[in-house]
């Protein structure tokens, strides 16, 4: 998904294009075939993609797919994965080997930052305390399939440690669906909805959306 899709108004609706078509001198409106002119508040504006370089987000809580972007939709039949990133970059994630450290591999994913920039304190400490959880027996090879038989796992890792770090800023703990249905449903709603235009956009050539 590497082309810019932006979005404007004509004839009463939301057109997405990629940019690129927008220099096209035949450039016409995809509902009226007339030449696309546009005033200044019709101005086409750039639609910000949902995916960011997990290995430069710090402290953040990442959503990330094997197969890339494209299967972040809500609607892709694919077993997602999610990781816990340091301050380096460096990121956290349990699987079938254990907690594994990578360097590399969460280019393009969905990421929620949970420590402020402005927090040094917790910044330092998220580090101290994420390097020391991760070592700790509950989280084996060996004990991975028994999480997985909750629907925990990766998960249950990842929300476990948030909510230790919530307990030392003296924050009370979320549960599953709070933190799921409050932080990672709505960036992965519009991850889906991007995704969606972006296909559209690559079949036909526009997207459009009454309002």
């Amino acid at each position: 998904m590497e082309e810019t899709v932006v979005k404007f108004r004509h004839c009463g609706k939301d057109i997405y294009r990629f940019s690129t078509t927008d220099v096209n001198p035949q450039n016409v409106c995809p509902v009226c075939r007339n030449h696309v002119v546009l005033g200044l508040l019709d101005a086409p504006v750039t639609l910000q993609r949902p995916f960011t370089h997990g290995h430069e987000t710090q402290c953040s809580f990442l959503v990330g797919a094997k197969e890339g972007p494209w299967c972040l939709g809500e609607w892709r039949e694919t077993e997602l994965h999610v990781g816990l990133s340091d301050s380096t970059g460096l990121v956290y994630n349990y699987t079938l080997s254990g907690v594994q450290r990578d360097e590399q591999g969460w280019e393009q994913c969905v990421s929620i930052q949970l420590v402020p920039t402005y927090r040094k304190d917790l910044t330092q400490l998220w580090d101290k305390e994420l390097n020391l959880f991760s070592s700790l027996p509950a989280w084996t090879p060996e004990r991975f399939h028994e999480e997985r038989e909750f629907g925990s796992c990766c998960y249950g890792f990842a929300l476990t440690f948030i909510n230790h770090m919530r307990s030392l800023d003296s924050k009370a703990p979320l549960s599953g669906n709070e933190f799921t249905g409050g932080h990672v449903l709505p960036r992965m709603k519009r991850a889906s909805m991007y995704i969606k235009v972006y296909e559209e956009i690559s079949q036909h050539g526009f997207y459009i959306v009454d309002k």
